[in-house]
């Protein structure tokens, strides 16, 4: 399957997971703008649902765009390798570093890892942790936070 092609798949299979198995993620609204074997780019804006007492981005919608952004990739991975995989999160790391007051841009360019974590699983049937980092940033290229995710794979 070509990248467009597979990029598309994915992208149909995210709406389906956020409007039918996560509602949660759906009522956040992330937008995957970027997705590639090395990178996804998705973007939350900020509105009355994702907005906080302090008209910032709320932490939980912050929580839900680092969550997509890393997991994403273990999709895109299944499916270009035919593999059922199971994935969730071990653990999370976060640092706040200013106010999220505008739309925020999630960044995660370790697909590679993602990749070696899903084929390790595949050849040996165990589940797999993989950290990974995410790095949000508001519309005017400033970082507001970053994430360390601990990915957690299996394909069955």
């Amino acid at each position: 399957m070509s990248q467009p092609q597979l990029f598309k798949k994915v992208k149909r299979l995210f709406w389906l997971l956020k409007h039918f198995k996560i509602p949660l993620i759906g009522y956040a609204n992330p937008k995957i703008i970027h997705l590639d074997e090395k990178e996804i780019r998705v973007k939350i804006k900020l509105r009355r649902r994702t907005k906080n007492h302090l008209n910032s981005m709320y932490f939980g919608a912050l929580a839900i765009g680092a969550d997509v952004v890393a997991g994403v990739h273990a999709f895109y991975f299944g499916d270009k390798y035919n593999k059922k995989v199971s994935f969730a999160f071990k653990g999370m790391e976060c640092e706040f570093i200013k106010r999220a007051e505008t739309d925020v841009i999630f960044v995660m360019n370790q697909g590679e890892l993602i990749e070696k974590a899903i084929q390790e699983s595949s050849k040996t049937g165990e589940r797999i942790n993989q950290p990974v980092e995410v790095t949000v940033f508001n519309v005017d290229q400033e970082v507001v936070a970053t994430f360390k995710m601990i990915s957690s794979v299996k394909c069955k």
